[in-house]
């Protein structure tokens, strides 16, 4: 149930007006009326104004909102992880992309364009890990999971968690068997 519902239950479980529960809790009636039609939330301290008026614990008063509160930062969440990842992905393709003809035309001066997509991309990789460690994501199971906006269960949690040294493993392997390529591609070019 939402807050808004929760109050004005709980007001009129105890025949009060909004007039009345206002003057308990130290706010106007339209705060009341505010609070009741969702358009705003109370306060902290009105929150436990409430819960002590209505002698209910804060969690029971607030208990459906709180679910509704982790889908809209877990929404924010996935969004942000989208688009960093996107951002990440195209810096990412224009460094591979772009590292021999910046070296051709340029030279040795073709290092700072190259450095410059590099350090772009780094800084989106860092935002999508900073995500990810915040919300304990390592694994290609748990990110869809989460992008998907579900949880993995216990079990399937402790098998992705035992994957964990593996995929370290393998993407060293992989950055350096890109690294050497590029590398190979430059020197082939250029000399």
């Amino acid at each position: 149930m939402e807050l808004n519902a929760q109050i004005k239950k709980y007001r009129t479980e105890m025949n009060l007006s909004q007039d009345e529960l206002a003057e308990k809790v130290y706010v106007t009636r339209q705060t009341v009326s505010n609070w009741e039609n969702g358009k705003t939330y109370p306060d902290i301290h009105s929150l436990l104004l409430l819960s002590s008026l209505f002698n209910v614990s804060l969690d029971q008063l607030i208990k459906g909102d709180i679910e509704t509160m982790k889908k809209e930062v877990n929404k924010a969440e996935v969004k942000n992880l989208n688009r960093y990842s996107a951002v990440y992905a195209v810096f990412l393709v224009a460094t591979i992309i772009f590292a021999v003809p910046f070296f051709k035309w340029f030279g040795l001066y073709g290092i700072i364009p190259e450095l410059l997509l590099f350090g772009c991309g780094l800084f989106f990789a860092l935002k999508v890990e900073k995500i990810k460690k915040s919300n304990n994501i390592h694994t290609y199971k748990e990110i869809i999971a989460f992008t998907e906006g579900k949880m993995l269960d216990e079990i399937d949690q402790k098998v992705e968690v035992g994957k964990r040294p593996y995929q370290y493993v393998l993407l060293a392997l992989g950055s350096a068997a890109v690294t050497a390529l590029v590398c190979l591609l430059i020197n082939w070019l250029l000399f």
